[in-house]
Formats: structure tokens, sequence, C-alpha cells
């Protein structure tokens, strides 16, 4: 079993560090075990749906589309590294604010914006590291989070059917990740059913439970997996699963999860772990 969230150790990083702190757990997730190692971090809030005990810690709270804003605070803050984390709501261009640094950047803001998720925050690391900010990834600060590899997490194992759905979703995230479209796929009795698109995961579940409903699949069975899409940079948006995670897949009448082992986080260990195996679903690393 893996350690909890509050006794894992942060990697040393020079100076301080901000949280650009988007949706989902993981921002807080970070920053507690931050602050519980004696580090100071800096909450940049992204406006928008996120953990109200975010507010908790030094913060500014901004707009993704306040460049200028972001790089003002950081600075005032003393930040000298980042990591971002946590989803964020694709900017549409006609919303950003002109402004300088903007305005330098807006060939490429615009380009990016055509492009997957990926390219566009590849485009972000590569502003913010203009103005002399080290973008560090959520992985390098706290690897205790990442899926571990070689691990029994959960009581039950997959079966051979399910292990042959997971080959399946795999196969399906991986060729999705070439394309920059999302992380995740959902195989059941031999058949992909769903890929991850901007949605996000917990649709994807909610889409496959109402797919149940229809009698469109099977009523029971198969399983989500998470992959790092291929080649993508690994100081953001890494794929993560937590307790919202397995009680959505439950929901969908999925029995398993599977996430790449180094390269996903699972957040609440513990409590996704118990979660899984009340419900006597597995989690599995690849």
């Amino acid at each position: 079993m893996q350690p909890s969230e509050s006794q894992l150790s942060v990697q040393m990083v020079s100076g301080r560090t901000a949280i650009i702190a988007g949706s989902g757990l993981l921002p807080l997730a970070i920053a507690t075990v931050m602050r519980d190692q004696g580090h100071d971090p800096f909450l940049v809030i992204l406006r928008g749906k996120v953990d109200q005990r975010l507010y908790r810690f030094d913060h500014c709270e901004i707009s993704i589309v306040e460049f200028a804003q972001l790089i003002r605070a950081l600075k005032a803050a003393k930040v000298k590294n980042i990591v971002l984390a946590g989803g964020v709501t694709r900017p549409q261009w006609q919303h950003l604010k002109i402004d300088y640094p903007t305005i330098m950047a807006f060939p490429r803001i615009c380009f990016a914006l055509g492009k997957g998720d990926d390219a566009l925050l590849r485009v972000f690391i590569r502003l913010v590291e203009k103005y002399g900010f080290h973008v560090v990834g959520a992985h390098e600060i706290v690897p205790g989070l990442l899926a571990p590899k070689g691990v029994k997490l959960t009581g039950k194992c997959p079966d051979k059917h399910e292990r042959h759905n997971i080959a399946l979703a795999a196969e399906a995230a991986r060729r999705l990740g070439e394309l920059d479209i999302g992380q995740g796929a959902i195989a059941v009795h031999g058949r992909v059913v769903a890929l991850e698109g901007a949605e996000g995961t917990d649709n994807m579940l909610k889409r496959i439970t109402r797919m149940r409903q229809d009698e469109l699949i099977p009523q029971k069975g198969g399983v989500l997996v998470k992959l790092m899409k291929p080649g993508q940079d690994e100081r953001a948006d890494l794929p993560t699963i937590g307790p919202h995670t397995v009680e959505n897949a439950y929901r969908a009448r999925l029995v398993g999860i599977a996430v790449e082992a180094k390269h996903s986080f699972i957040l609440n260990i513990e409590q996704t772990v118990n979660k899984a195996n009340q419900y006597g679903m597995f989690i599995e690393t690849l």
C-alpha cells in the first residue's frame, strides 16, 4: 500500500513554488503535501470550479486569460517555480485580454488554440519561462502521488476477459493520445465503447451510465483505462484518478480501472483504494 498524502515527501526545489490551480483534487493534494513538509506554496487560483479549501493558502485569483496579471502576481509573490495542476477550461481567443504580453504571444496562442490540449500547454509553458520562471511537473514536486509500479493495490484483480478489455482500451487511449485529444478509453465485453474528449473522464463515465440505461451496451462489466499521451509534456496534465473516479466508474457499472504506472496520479490513494475494495472493483497499474 502506498503512504498517505500526509506522509509523502516533497522533492527539493530552489525558491518559492506557485501552483496554478485548476479544477479537481490535484492542486489541493500538492499544496497540502508542500505545506505539511514546511514549504510555502503560492496558489494562483483560476476562476471557475475549484476546491474552496485552496483559499486557505496564500493566493491570488485570476482568469486563465489574464496573462499579464498572472506574471505580475508571480513576481510580487517572489515565485521561482511554477507547477500546473488541475483541469482548465480551454479559453476562446476572443476572450483573451489584450495587453502587451498577450499581443507578443498572440500568434502562438492562436495557433495552439487550434490544436490539442498538450500543444496549448506547451505554448503556455514556453511563455511563462520567457519571464524567468521555472516550470516543473507535479510529479517532480510530489513523486509519491504517482501510481506505483508492481504493487497490488486492491483485493480484486482483473480476470482474463477484463485483461482483454484493458488491452483494447489501452490501445484506443494511445491512439487517442497521438491525436492530442484525450487520455482515457472504456472497453466493455471486448469492444471499445467510449473515448475521452473535451468533456473529461467523469462525464465520459456518465455517458456510459446513460448507454446502459438505453441498453446500447451490456448492463455490467468493462474497464476504464487512462494513459499519458505519447510524447506529451509531463509537466502538465498527467492522467489522474481519485475517489470520484471510482464512484463514477461504479455507477457506470464498470468492474475496474487501469492507469499507467509512474505516469499517472492516484489522489487520496487510501480512500480511492478503499472505495474500490468496497465496490468489489480493481485498480490496476500498467
